[in-house]
């Protein structure tokens, strides 16, 4: 496994349940700053094999990112999310300010 793809899992793996991480913020802490579409792929081949809480991982905007022909899963996303005491405002995105996680210094 590459040294960024095994930084991405762990970093995944230790957010805790109440709280999100974007694709970026996640990217940017494993060392790729600009490597969001890596972490979506990573969340995609991965999430099973290494038990990847991959709800956690939302859009920079605070949004659920599902492709409209995967609806059911962003309403999966959703609910486990509110399972684990996160919040949605009006708008139906989470409040970074209040639910976003940033990890320990080493991961970065």
């Amino acid at each position: 496994m590459q040294v960024f793809t095994e930084r991405a899992v762990k970093i995944i793996q230790e957010i805790p349940a109440g709280h999100v991480m974007t694709y970026g913020q996640v990217a940017s802490a494993a060392g790729n700053p600009r490597g969001a579409r890596q972490i979506a792929r990573i969340l995609h081949s991965m999430s099973a094999k290494y038990d990847l809480p991959w709800h956690r991982i939302i859009n920079a905007q605070g949004g659920i990112s599902t492709p409209s022909d995967r609806e059911e899963k962003g309403s999966l996303q959703r609910d486990l999310l509110e399972a684990e005491g996160v919040g949605f405002m009006g708008n139906g995105k989470v409040d970074l300010t209040v639910y976003r996680w940033f990890p320990e210094e080493e991961f970065m």
